[in-house]
């Protein structure tokens, strides 16, 4: 199949975000430029209300658009490239031949990430929308180039869905698709699509670049580094959770815990301004991105790396809203923070001597990197030290893939489980 569009992705919805003493939102990635804390706009709370009636059943009035069998492959290929096709300077060929041909800036290297989703186990149609899914898939990919210092160039996209589905449905995933990259500039250059006769399965790949010399990779801790993230941890599991379980909201000033939870996981926010920071300042010396969880991802980079970790239980970054939300359904806010996956922030490395910067780049910036342990060896495995000086070992908790058991159940990390 030759690739069928080219685009460049505009439009960008405000969704998502963390003020250190509040729960509510503000703006996204706010690591590309510092900024001042705001008022919630009319706008913001025009889009808690939609999220907060999406949250009841997530489902749209029916669509009378064609659906995708009366529409025919042939259609729906003229219809993405008519809706979204567009030329940029960096693509020498995007449309209508056999691969896509771009240009890279000078000096860089390629940077090339991607990720499936499936449907019943990366999402669930019960509760999230088209446009969750696309917009989801979009952060999941950005937030690859992110963990490795990148830019963020160039999308394709591979899509199955049963001929039932309408042609609004595949529209709305690809404004998904625009709504998250939009911020990037990213171009769409390709793709294929396919019927499928069991759900819906959405292949991204995401190509980027970075300088040689300004590249993150999992390999670069150190003895004796400290062990820093982005954010908070654990809130997009718990508005996965919400959505489940259709929890009855509990206001606080003005807006809801659950709002900020649910936002938190539909509209994730990539870090990649700042990832860009860190790489060109050199502030750290090894990242990883939260897809899976803290205590799986950080078993990744440590076990790249060679080393072991110390983790400090009271310094995890843990949001005012989680922590009310954990009390009232009675589950242990720390558990969950080491094991809920797709935050999508950072987990990085970076040397004592940076710590004064680091500090300094937080405050510039208003947002939130937290040191919450640091490097040990590797015989010393990775531990978690409570604040009464005890310590156990951290297992690899998060989401892991073929896991067998009796039967499938949802986790509350974000994707259904067989195990």
């Amino acid at each position: 199949m030759k690739p069928w569009t080219t685009c460049s992705l505009l439009s960008y919805i405000c969704l998502a975000g963390y003020t250190k003493n509040s729960s509510n939102p503000k703006p996204p990635d706010p690591q590309l430029l510092p900024s001042r804390k705001r008022n919630v706009s009319p706008r913001a709370r025009t889009q808690d209300k939609a999220i907060s009636r999406q949250s009841s059943h997530r489902r749209q009035p029916p669509s009378r658009s064609p659906s995708l069998s009366q529409l025919g492959e042939l259609g729906v290929i003229h219809l993405l490239r008519r809706r979204f096709a567009t030329r940029t300077r960096s693509i020498i060929q995007g449309i209508g031949d056999d691969a896509a041909i771009v240009r890279l800036p000078a000096g860089h290297l390629l940077l090339a990430s991607t990720d499936l989703l499936v449907e019943g186990i990366h999402f669930d149609l019960r509760y999230h929308t088209f446009g969750d899914i696309g917009y989801r898939a979009a952060v999941a990919n950005l937030s690859d180039i992110a963990a490795m210092g990148g830019t963020p160039r160039y999308l394709l996209t591979s899509l199955a869905l049963p001929a039932r589905y309408r042609q609004d449905d595949l529209e709305t995933l690809y404004q998904g698709l625009h709504t998250a990259c939009q911020p990037y500039r990213l171009s769409l250059i390709g793709g294929d699509t396919s019927s499928s006769l069991s759900g819906v399965f959405l292949a991204i790949t995401i190509i980027g670049s970075a300088l040689p010399d300004q590249i993150l990779t999992r390999q670069g801790a150190r003895i004796g580094d400290l062990v820093y993230v982005t954010g908070t941890l654990g809130d997009a599991g718990a508005g996965l959770e919400i959505l489940r379980h259709h929890t009855k909201p509990t206001r606080r000033r003005g807006r809801t815990d659950e709002q900020f939870l649910l936002l938190r996981h539909l509209r994730p926010i990539p870090r990649v301004g700042l990832a860009r920071r860190l790489s060109c300042l050199r502030l750290a010396t090894a990242a990883i991105d939260l897809s899976d969880g803290l205590a799986s991802d950080l078993h990744h980079l440590c076990a790249e790396s060679g080393v072991g970790a110390r983790i400090w239980a009271g310094a995890l970054p843990l949001s005012p809203a989680f922590r009310r939300f954990m009390t009232r359904t009675l589950q242990d806010a720390l558990d969950t923070a080491l094991t809920s996956g797709e935050d999508f922030e950072l987990l990085f490395t970076a040397s004592p001597t940076s710590r004064s910067r680091l500090d300094r780049l937080a405050r510039s910036l208003d947002f939130p990197l937290t040191c919450i342990g640091e490097i040990t060896s590797k015989r010393e495995g990775i531990t978690l030290k409570h604040e009464d000086g005890s310590c156990r070992q951290i297992p690899t908790a998060g989401y892991t893939h073929f896991r067998q058991t009796k039967k499938a159940s949802h986790t509350l990390y974000g994707r259904v489980s067989t195990g």
